[in-house]
């Protein structure tokens, strides 16, 4: 099976306070099914220093979103689409757009 999305992967917010914005993957869980975009979902986090030296204060980072939040933009056709696999004539799989039929 192929994973649906990856990280460095460019990705759109289809639902939620973030939709439609665009970002690149920090990190995916697919176990809990959550992913971790790059300026999406920013939360403030207060934070104390722990050790000496080091600073304390607010902070501002990702959170997780759902993966069923997010979908993957195609490069060849810039658009959020679908993904869909074809096998390869080395007998690997791949992502395949399922608007344009581009392999990324």
């Amino acid at each position: 099976m192929v994973a649906r999305i990856k990280k460095n992967d460019l990705v759109r917010v289809i639902t939620g306070k973030d939709k439609n914005k665009e970002g690149s993957v920090i990190q995916v869980l697919p176990k809990k099914g959550k992913v971790l975009v790059k300026d999406v979902a920013v939360i403030t986090r207060h934070v104390k220093p722990r050790k000496t030296g080091e600073p304390g204060g607010i902070r501002k980072e990702e959170s997780y979103i759902r993966l069923s939040k997010v979908m993957p933009v195609c490069t060849a056709c810039k658009k959020a689409a679908r993904v869909s696999s074809k096998q390869l004539e080395s007998g690997k799989r791949a992502r395949m757009c399922s608007r344009c039929k581009e392999i990324f």
